[in-house]
């Protein structure tokens, strides 16, 4: 049985009684085994939300509005591939260094919520879009000694070995530490790159063990967990907030599709995308490699908006300030009353019964 179920029939038998979840349901053995890894470094733990499947979460209430809004007759777009466009690779590369690599200052329009450098970035790291580009111009730099990943928004190399950049942020991938409340990062929602991006070499193992990253057109002034910082003006109740999770609704058939697409497909079944910026409907983020067959991932096309659900994942949140996520392996009833998303995390409810309590990974009931 549902060990949820009779969580909420005991809280209906016994109002008022916080009950403790144990978190059982997944052990650490093989929570350890679905952890995504880079250079040797986990790309964040294994029970961190980008790394926990949803695809047992009931579906949030305003999930057609949501979807009507990113445009449900618009297909998907992969933002990444082989070869080169405009000159530059496609899709955002990251740079790996080691303890040895000199740091550097950096310069921040957005000091205020960049984490201070210096940064190990190397002369001449890849920038996301070329040399030239007037795009986002990401730079992301993994430290493959001490696992922490570096990376920066509106990058642009100074002759000194300086760099200007729009903002940046610092993780240790070892850690479910979330940005401080209202700060960005290098993306909009105050979340890392890298653990988002799809990589060929992953999808050459047979499986993706991680949500993806996409972008939408329009967003609300308003984020969720494990977002941190909203880009928008719009407060309208159909625009999405940063930090939504979607996936690819499981009775989607995808058979027809080439071996290298199904992987990406059913990674959308079982971990989903997370919406981390303002940009073009339907892209998905990746890293550029030549292993990719762009032929290929144009049929990801054909996957339009209308084949995807917004996931409610209120019920994994442990805290609100950490990315670690309750490893819940049963379905959660989609009977429980969804948060209230007004405000920044949106960790309310509303009406009796029992509910996830955002603070904590416990149940609570109230009459």
């Amino acid at each position: 049985m549902n060990p949820l179920k009779l969580i909420g029939a005991f809280c209906r038998i016994f109002p008022g009684i916080p009950i403790l979840l144990a978190l059982i349901w997944v052990t650490p053995a093989s929570m350890a085994q679905n952890a995504p890894t880079l250079e040797g470094c986990p790309v964040l733990p294994a029970d961190n939300i980008w790394n926990t499947p949803v695809d047992h979460l009931p579906v949030h209430p305003n999930s057609d509005a949501f979807i009507a809004t990113m445009g449900s007759s618009l297909g998907l777009h992969p933002d990444f591939g082989s070869g080169t466009w405009n000159g530059a690779p496609i899709g955002i590369p990251y740079t790996v260094v080691d303890a040895t690599q000199p740091k550097t200052d950096l310069f921040f329009t957005y000091a205020d919520e960049s984490d201070p450098g210096p940064y190990p970035i190397p002369p001449g790291a890849p920038i996301e879009g070329g040399d030239q580009s007037t795009g986002d111009r990401h730079v992301l730099v993994l430290d493959r000694s001490n696992c922490r990943l570096y990376e920066v928004f509106a990058a642009t190399p100074n002759p000194n070995g300086t760099w200007d950049a729009g903002s940046g942020a610092v993780y240790d991938l070892r850690s479910n530490d979330l940005r401080p409340e209202g700060w960005t990062s290098a993306d909009a929602a105050g979340l890392p790159i890298l653990p988002g991006l799809a990589r060929y070499d992953e999808v050459a193992t047979g499986k993706i063990s991680h949500a993806l990253r996409f972008t939408a057109p329009q967003t609300r002034r308003e984020y969720i967990w494990p977002a941190r910082h909203y880009a928008s003006s719009l407060t309208a109740a159909n625009y999405p907030p940063l930090g939504l999770r979607l996936r690819l609704k499981a009775d989607f058939d995808i058979s027809g599709f080439s071996p290298e697409i199904r992987v990406i497909l059913q990674t959308l079944k079982e971990y989903g995308m997370i919406l981390a910026d303002n940009g073009s409907a339907w892209y998905i983020s990746g890293t550029p490699d030549p292993g990719w067959d762009n032929d290929a991932l144009r049929e990801l096309k054909q996957v339009t908006g209308s084949e995807f659900e917004v996931v409610d994942v209120s019920a994994l949140m442990v805290d609100p300030d950490s990315g670690q996520a309750a490893q819940i392996s049963d379905p959660v009833d989609s009977d429980s009353p969804a948060p209230d998303e007004s405000g920044g995390s949106g960790n309310g409810t509303s009406g009796g019964g029992c509910f996830v309590n955002s603070l904590f990974p416990a149940w609570h009931c109230r009459e």
